[in-house]
């Protein structure tokens, strides 16, 4: 059992559960939250080591999710996905602290590489 939790917060379910077969197979415990308010809502950020969180998320989107977690727990790693190629998301992103911006489609191995580096 990995003591590194991961929470991945992703509207599209074949990208979520796709990131949990990733993360799995590498050896990490993965909690999995389909928008930013269930992620919010399940009260669970003090206990995650890494958050991944997709950008175009409905409602509160990613770089909101990562404002309000930084109120909460400035040194939460974070790693933003994205399939927007806007500059001024992706720098609004590493702004608010996101360790590694990542657009899809990802690639398995730079991702697993972030994820060791940071963890």
């Amino acid at each position: 059992m990995s003591a590194h939790l991961i929470a991945v917060v992703e509207d599209d379910q074949s990208v979520l559960e796709a990131l949990e077969g990733l993360l799995v197979s590498a050896g990490y415990e993965v909690l999995l939250y389909p928008s930013a308010e269930a992620f919010l809502g399940a009260n669970r950020h003090q206990d995650i080591t890494c958050l991944i969180s997709d950008i175009g998320l409905p409602g509160l989107n990613g770089i909101e999710l990562l404002r309000r977690l930084r109120s909460m727990r400035a040194d939460l790693a974070a790693i933003i996905i994205t399939a927007r190629h806007e500059k001024a998301l992706l720098e609004a992103a590493l702004k608010l602290g996101a360790r590694h911006v990542f657009l899809k489609p990802l690639n398995s191995d730079e991702l697993l590489t972030a994820i060791a580096a940071i963890l």
